[in-house]
């Protein structure tokens, strides 16, 4: 029992005013826990390991096309020498005791040229394989951009569809409230706060609807003899129990 009386009117007002408060409490969890959200989050998260991935490819690029430009500078002077020297051997300006000298160096040239030339091709070969993977991951964050966006605009549009729906059961609770006295709301927002926003239960066929447990008989008997006016309490929870046409009194 309470030492509370409401007439029978505002008792079943309250049960309007505990749907609006119930489904506010759902619409803050669908907003905590929204599909559009998730796939966001996913996508974001894929989104920056992929960006950081393109970092490095963008790095490694750089690299190999200073290397590779190292590797060019390194060969020019050496070939430019061996054509001068090959030019002085073809020229026969080079007397016999330096002719000698001039083509054993030939021979280290050639060598040189070779081994420059090989490592050339290989910084130009990890070049073009580095561009390849820069290439390949930017297409992959152009796309989840695009993605991103996408998916930005559906949780949006996901969200404005709870506000909307948030505020219309916002509003029905003000229009619920000044038909309620105001010491059954106290009472009801008191239980509520430690009830999981439940503060008031209809009695159903004999069964408490914040509880769900069946009340007894004895307990029963006592609330078909109760006044009307007088606000019940379940037993076993101690929510607000209304008295309905269901109840089975």
């Amino acid at each position: 029992m309470s030492a509370i009386r409401a007439d029978v009117t505002a008792q079943l007002r309250l049960l309007d005013l505990q749907a609006v408060d119930s489904a506010l409490a759902q619409l803050v969890q669908r907003r905590r826990t929204l599909p559009e959200q998730a796939a966001l989050d996913r996508l974001t998260a894929t989104f920056e390991d992929v960006s950081s991935d393109l970092v490095g490819a963008q790095t490694r690029v750089s690299d190999l096309e200073l290397a590779t430009g190292r590797a060019e500078a390194d060969l020019a002077p050496v070939q430019q020498r061996l054509v001068r020297n090959e030019k002085r051997i073809a020229d026969g300006t080079v007397d016999a005791k330096s002719l000698g000298s001039l083509v054993e160096e030939v021979a280290h040239l050639r060598r040189r040229i070779g081994a420059l030339e090989d490592l050339e091709l290989e910084s130009m070969e990890a070049l073009e394989q580095a561009q390849a993977e820069r290439d390949v991951l930017q297409a992959k964050v152009d796309g989840l951009a695009e993605e991103i966006a996408t998916a930005t605009a559906a949780r949006d549009a996901a969200v404005a569809k709870l506000t909307n729906e948030a505020n219309y059961q916002r509003t029905e609770r003000e229009r619920l409230l000044p038909d309620l006295p105001a010491d059954l709301v106290t009472l009801y927002t008191r239980i509520g706060t430690s009830k999981n926003g439940v503060g008031a239960a209809a009695l159903i066929h004999r069964r408490c609807t914040g509880c769900q447990l069946e009340v007894n008989a004895n307990e029963l008997r006592e609330y078909a003899t109760t006044a009307p006016e007088e606000v019940l309490r379940c037993e076993e929870c101690g929510r607000i129990l209304v008295r309905t046409a269901e109840s089975g009194l």
